[in-house]
């Protein structure tokens, strides 16, 4: 049986969950907060740790709450959040909280989409998205 690490999105902290019980809804141990389904709040101090333990692939938003386009894609993305629970873990840094962050990855527009697998960028996209073009480009499509 293999086990898969998935980060809180309530606290941050990582779960190890058995594959086969993903279907089953599976909680925080620290927070009893669901693991699958929403986006994960990441800030500069869970970034590395959440990035290079999860054994999903991981898909993050750089936005900003000024920012309109970040916005109006928040809940396509949390929708997709939802569609893709157990197969990716769907993440959010908030460049105006994080700037060290932005500026380690080169954000220069917002929003953008950076996959992520052990804890490597694979590939990024910037400007939003609604669900559909945000699962389209999970599938390899621009």
């Amino acid at each position: 049986m293999t086990n898969l690490v998935l980060p809180c999105p309530g606290c941050r902290s990582l779960s190890r969950v058995p594959e086969a019980r993903l279907a089953d809804r599976p909680v925080c141990a620290s927070c009893r907060t669901r693991l699958l389904g929403a986006p994960v709040p990441l800030d500069a101090a869970s970034f590395d740790r959440v990035l290079s333990a999860t054994t999903l692939p991981v898909l993050v938003d750089f936005w900003a709450p000024w920012c309109g386009p970040c916005r109006t894609m928040a809940p396509h993305f949390d929708a997709a959040a939802a569609a893709f629970a157990g197969r990716v873990v769907f993440a959010k840094v908030d460049t105006e909280a994080e700037p060290g962050l932005a500026a380690r990855f080169q954000i220069q527009g917002i929003p953008t989409l950076a996959l992520f697998e052990a804890g490597r960028e694979l590939r990024r996209s910037s400007g939003g998205r609604n669900q559909a073009q945000i699962a389209a480009w999970l599938a390899g499509g621009t």
